[in-house]
């Protein structure tokens, strides 16, 4: 079933929560963010396979390099979260997305409208941050 989204839509409080045109523009807004992030990960690529370092100095080649490790590291952030919102996809076709794993209690609007990769409520999302933290002071 398609669903065509009204221009300008944004999903409202007094609608019922994860209805089919909040999941299609929930779709809408993972998918144009993965393909951004492809776009960004393919020039990333392109400009590290241009070839091997050719700077004379020893500071400009420390810079090329520095600039390079930058470069990986965020193209691994990429590929991350293109798996992230992979993993949301699947969630909005198999009718779990917008509801919190731990807890089974939507989300929120506005913190997936802020963050359409969550899998947790805010306050399941402390908890859990919490319980790291304790755990990481050990």
């Amino acid at each position: 079933m398609m669903i065509s989204l009204p221009p300008d839509y944004r999903p409202l409080e007094d609608e019922d929560f994860m209805n089919p045109v909040q999941l299609e523009y929930f779709r809408q807004k993972l998918l144009n963010w993965r393909s951004d992030l492809i776009r960004e990960a393919d020039g990333t690529l392109a400009s590290l396979s241009e070839g091997g370092i050719h700077e004379a100095d020893i500071t400009d080649r420390a810079s090329v390099e520095t600039d390079r490790a930058l470069e990986l590291r965020t193209r691994d952030r990429a590929r991350k979260l293109i798996s992230k919102i992979d993993q949301a996809l699947n969630r909005i076709d198999d009718g779990s997305y917008g509801y919190c794993e731990e807890t089974g209690e939507p989300i929120g609007l506005r913190r997936l409208e802020a963050r359409p990769i969550a899998t947790m409520s805010i306050e399941a999302q402390e908890r859990h941050e919490r319980k790291e933290r304790i755990h990481r002071d050990d």
